[in-house]
């Protein structure tokens, strides 16, 4: 039997694949198949199951096209509803993969159609859990993703989820292995931990929501306190997982088309297609295309074109690193961006070359903020509201990035304002937003709030 976790950072995103006695299972695949193509020729086995522990909101799942591929059914839990052919299974169903078994057991309360998969060894002993978004590490899953409105609320799927993990999992024994769909950095859960493996016996020793004095209420209470709206790009991706869509590869082809700049300029007129830069953000601030969007290709991705762009259907043209043009791609498809209309070949360099007008992003140092700090200079801080509580600068106004397109009128029109975030990354995602829509005295803080303390300005 070999287990593999296969963890994708940016997303904060664990599949799994499972092989024995050359037969192998895939659970919540990304969208790009090819990986797993290798893995089952590595081992010379042939795919026999893909399972799906829900319709996922914040990613677009590889399942479909890895059945066309292979040709093995996918597996959903009780009360699945997918426009495509699959395989619904029932409360309980046991599937073999070689000298292992597969039991499906329904956990609704993150989705209705929620599924823990219980691996049973060869030895039919207990051995792991793939719990998607029923447990994470530290962690449960949010139960607002599938409320509709007055006929099921965030709290009633909350008390299913109680009940889910009461009479499912934490039936089993301590020494049973949690793999999660998700761990720290994603937008489906509160306080995931760092880590990607547990045990079950020691997630019943911090995971809050395992406690065993727990009443339901407290549980509801708990899991429902502080909950972020969900990015908007969430249903969106429901939908993908539910009804199907292109395949990568066509979404490549027509990604990757090499643009002039007289040709890209054109194509954005005629389409009002967003602009994306991914680049460095230093490369960013000096030089870039008016109106661009920055979200570099090497921080949180993917999970930020979601939620600063939000409609999957949106028209993209890239700026993009030499080389990098399919991985952008590929990781757009990932959270159901699929309309990306080709990139700026040549990059900055053949824009400025053919004279196009290029923008700029001014940066100061914490120090010099601290100086126009004593001027009475604004300042604003985009990081999320757990970092702000924790510590911040007392006169920033906080306006997280998540929300910063429904609060641009919180910003100063007539004079110079100062942003800043954690590191730097997030605060050229705001800066660039904030230029596109018309806001020009924007100036970033280098080095963000770990160069706030450096230079000793006061925090609370």
């Amino acid at each position: 039997m070999h287990i593999e976790q296969i963890y994708t950072g940016c997303l904060s995103q664990g599949a799994y694949y499972i092989e024995s006695d050359g037969e192998a299972a895939i659970i919540d695949p990304l969208r790009e198949s090819k990986p797993y193509h290798s893995r089952l020729e590595r081992d010379g086995a042939s795919l026999k199951y893909i399972f799906e522990t829900h319709f996922h909101a914040d990613f677009v799942s590889g399942h479909v096209s890895l059945s066309k591929e292979t040709g093995a059914p996918i597996i959903f839990g009780p009360t699945a509803d997918p426009s495509f052919n699959a395989t619904i299974a029932t409360d309980g169903q046991i599937f073999r993969v070689g000298k292992i078994t597969i039991t499906a057991l329904h956990t609704p309360g993150h989705t209705m159609e929620s599924t823990t998969y219980l691996l049973k060894d060869e030895n039919g002993k207990d051995h792991c859990i793939f719990s998607g978004d029923t447990l994470f590490l530290g962690d449960v899953g949010r139960p607002d993703l599938a409320q509709k409105g007055a006929e099921i609320t965030q709290e009633d799927l909350a008390a299913i989820l109680f009940d889910s993990l009461r009479t499912k999992i934490m039936t089993l024994d301590d020494d049973v292995i949690v793999y999660p769909a998700h761990g720290a950095g994603s937008a489906c859960g509160k306080h995931m931990m760092k880590e990607t493996v547990d045990t079950l016996g020691n997630q019943r020793k911090v995971n809050y929501a395992l406690r065993s004095d727990m009443t339901k209420e407290e549980f509801v209470a708990e899991v429902t306190d502080g909950l972020l709206p969900p990015p908007q790009y969430f249903p969106l991706n429901v939908k993908m997982n539910k009804e199907g869509y292109d395949s990568l590869d066509n979404i490549i082809k027509k990604g990757t088309e090499k643009l002039s700049p007289e040709a890209f300029e054109k194509v954005a007129t005629d389409t009002g297609a967003v602009i994306l830069d991914v680049r460095q953000q230093k490369d960013f601030m000096e030089a870039h295309i008016p109106n661009a969007i920055f979200i570099g290709i090497d921080g949180g991705f993917a999970p930020w074109v979601g939620s600063m762009i939000a409609d999957t259907e949106q028209a993209i043209l890239l700026i993009v690193p030499e080389g990098r043009e399919e991985e952008t791609i590929t990781r757009l498809s990932r959270v159901g961006f699929d309309n990306t209309l080709g990139y700026l070949e040549g990059g900055m360099q053949s824009w400025k070359a053919a004279g196009k007008e290029v923008a700029s992003i001014q940066s100061v140092s914490a120090l010099t903020l601290k100086e126009k700090m004593a001027e009475g200079a604004p300042v604003f801080d985009v990081r999320k509201d757990a970092e702000f509580e924790n510590s911040h600068i007392p006169t920033a106004t906080h306006t997280s990035l998540e929300i910063i397109n429904m609060h641009l009128d919180a910003f100063p029109e007539d004079e110079p304002f100062y942003v800043h975030c954690a590191g730097g990354y997030r605060s050229v995602i705001a800066a660039s937003i904030l230029k596109a829509r018309g806001i020009h005295n924007v100036i970033d803080v280098a080095g963000g709030f770990k160069a706030i303390k450096e230079a000793n300005i006061t925090v609370v």
